[in-house]
């Protein structure tokens, strides 16, 4: 029975050790993502905006805000408001 324990135990640290830099590259992905959606956050305490305000005032490409602003609205962390020209305006939801 234990050396049934120590082959798995062996066989999960050769796992861990095969997929560090995988694991890592996630970690770095998920940290850049909870930055970016924090700087659009921080943006729109002042007030609601559009895409390409929001994309302007933060230097990020437009394609990326849109992407994280949809993702936010699904969760009901953002609220679409009047639309200005071609472009909603989005706010932070109460």
């Amino acid at each position: 029975m234990t050396e049934n324990k120590n082959s798995a135990k062996e066989a999960l640290k050769t796992l861990r050790e095969s997929r560090r830099e995988m694991i890592e590259k996630a970690r770095q992905a998920i940290k850049t993502q909870n930055q970016d959606i924090k700087k659009i956050r921080d943006e729109l305490q002042s007030g609601p905006k559009t895409i390409p305000e929001i994309a302007g005032a933060i230097q990020m490409p437009p394609p990326l805000v849109l992407r994280y602003v949809a993702g936010l609205k699904k969760y009901g962390l953002l609220v679409e408001g009047v639309k200005e020209d071609d472009y909603f305006k989005y706010a932070l939801a109460k």
